[in-house]
């Protein structure tokens, strides 16, 4: 899938989520399918400042990590993402409009100030339901046969793998 068409299908995650980012967004959004595997859906995105840089990032949770996303104006973008199982808490705080989000980890705090009350609430709940999920629930599964024939047909599109060299590797996949 080419990364415009990855842009669109995120875009339509969001739009089928309610979500809809400000323009404020719109440069970490398009960092996202380099960001995001393709297997991988986003589960909710909300945005604010970091309270270290002042910078307006998102902040998103998919079915697999938490991931902070701040793309800076001159600069690549700075990606920060953290496992489900690796967050020891997630909490909200709220203030006559907005609130902040506070991630902790084992090893630090991460906290993104600005965000809108309701999404801040909706958020910290979606985080918390993967968290609370048992550890085997999104691992992948085991490719299937087509997929691996898919995945070969890639390596041998982009030349990583002559034409006899795909060809046993397709025979032996379908003689298993």
């Amino acid at each position: 899938m080419n990364e415009r068409s990855r842009l669109e299908e995120i875009k339509d995650e969001l739009e089928q989520l309610d979500i809809n980012p400000t323009i404020f967004a719109r440069k970490e959004i398009r960092e996202l399918p380099d960001i995001l595997s393709e297997e991988e859906k986003i589960v909710y995105l909300v945005e604010g400042r970091s309270n270290t840089t002042q910078h307006h990032i998102i902040l998103v949770a998919t079915n697999r990590r938490l991931i902070f996303v701040d793309k800076e104006f001159m600069y690549g973008p700075k990606v920060q993402d953290f496992s489900y199982d690796k967050i020891s808490s997630i909490q909200y705080e709220t203030s006559l409009m907005l609130a902040s989000i506070d991630i902790h980890t084992s090893d630090i705090t991460v906290r993104i100030d600005g965000v809108g009350k309701y999404y801040a609430e909706l958020f910290c709940e979606k985080v918390r339901d993967f968290m609370s999920r048992p550890k085997h629930y999104d691992k992948p599964s085991q490719p299937t046969l087509l997929d691996q024939l898919e995945q070969l047909g890639r390596l041998k599109e982009a030349g990583v793998v002559s034409e006899e060299e795909f060809n046993d590797q397709k025979k032996r996949l379908l003689e298993k």
